[in-house]
C-alpha cells in the first residue's frame, strides 16, 4: 500500500471555498472512480493554519496512474473546477508526496 500526501496551499480566504469544494463535489467523484481517502486535516497549532492536508491510499502507482488520472479528467470534475474558481484559484500551490510505510508502521 502507497499513501499520497496532499497539502493545498489555500489562497488568502479561500480555506473555506476549498473545504465546499471538497464536500459538495470532489468527494462524489472520489466514490465515482475509486479513490480512497484516508482522512483531511487542517493544523490547529503549526505555520499555517490556512493549509489543507489529506491523504489518500493506493494499492500501488499502476493504480494511482490509472484511477487518478480519469479523475482529473472527468468531465464534471473540469465543469466544478471551473465553476469554484470563478473568482480566483482556491490554492496558490500544492505540496505532493507518495509514501510508503516503513516496517513498524500501523499503516502498511
Amino acid at each position: 500500500m502507497l499513501y499520497e500526501l496532499r497539502i493545498y496551499h489555500s489562497s488568502p480566504e479561500k480555506l473555506p471555498h476549498l473545504h465546499n469544494r471538497f464536500q459538495t463535489h470532489t468527494l462524489k467523484l472520489w466514490a465515482k472512480h475509486g479513490i480512497r481517502q484516508v482522512g483531511f486535516w487542517t493544523p490547529l497549532i503549526g505555520d499555517n493554519n490556512m493549509d489543507l492536508y489529506y491523504i489518500i491510499a493506493w494499492e500501488n502507482l499502476a493504480e494511482r496512474d490509472k484511477v487518478w488520472g480519469a479523475f482529473m479528467t472527468d468531465p464534471e470534475w473540469l465543469q466544478a473546477k471551473v465553476e469554484t474558481e470563478k473568482d480566483g484559484p482556491l490554492y496558490s500551490h500544492i505540496t505532493n508526496m507518495i509514501l510508503t510505510p516503513t516496517a513498524y508502521s500501523v499503516l502498511k
